[in-house]
């Protein structure tokens, strides 16, 4: 008996009973740690989330001083390249504009394979020609990048058939028209395969 009070007596006064150590209320009242605990899990996603938005909206999103040319000026909006006559446009009707070919690798693991494309771009008529085709002259290397870009997501199942050729055509085309009249109707109508072959 002497044994087990000696043992009381050594017992840590801080410690506290069990219940106490476990972490479980004594009288079933929730404790400001349990609620801060699920403060944090719901806030931190939340904070995350609009981080990401943030990032993304910097990063992703180019704004006009993005596309400056090297001469430290903005390019034209879309309201500078519009024909300045007022005289009547033919909406059904456009121009073309040629682009160079592009050659790039395919996304086949184990296997070198490379398509060639060149494409034709056909132009809103509202659009001054000499103005656009400037315009587009100066950003070819930009219009090269992102056709490199897409086609070397591809694969060859990717390019099979006259479906894959025209889902590829519209993809090709939006990421045109928004990269380059993203605040204003799309300009390019169509874009035309001139010359694609796979090897």
């Amino acid at each position: 008996m002497a044994k087990e009070k000696n043992i009381e007596e050594q017992k840590d006064p801080q410690q506290g009973d069990l219940t106490e150590v476990s972490g479980e209320p004594e009288s079933g009242k929730k404790t400001a740690g349990g609620r801060l605990q699920w403060i944090i899990i719901a806030a931190v996603p939340v904070i995350c989330a609009g981080f990401g938005f943030g990032l993304g909206r910097l990063i992703g999103h180019p704004t006009a001083t993005d596309a400056a040319d090297s001469t430290g000026q903005a390019p034209p909006t879309q309201a500078q390249l519009v024909k300045a006559d007022g005289a009547e446009k033919d909406s059904q009707k456009g121009w073309y504009f040629d682009l160079e070919p592009v050659v790039a690798n395919l996304n086949e693991p184990g296997a070198t394979r490379y398509v060639r494309v060149a494409l034709t771009l056909e132009i809103s008529n509202e659009l001054d020609q000499k103005k656009t085709t400037a315009f587009l002259q100066e950003n070819a290397p930009l219009l090269k990048n992102l056709l490199t870009i897409y086609l070397a997501s591809q694969t060859i199942e990717d390019m099979r058939g006259d479906r894959n050729l025209r889902r590829i055509q519209l993809e090709i085309l939006d990421n045109f028209n928004e990269k380059f009249f993203p605040n204003g109707a799309p300009q390019i109508k169509q874009v035309l395969l001139k010359e694609f072959a796979i090897q």
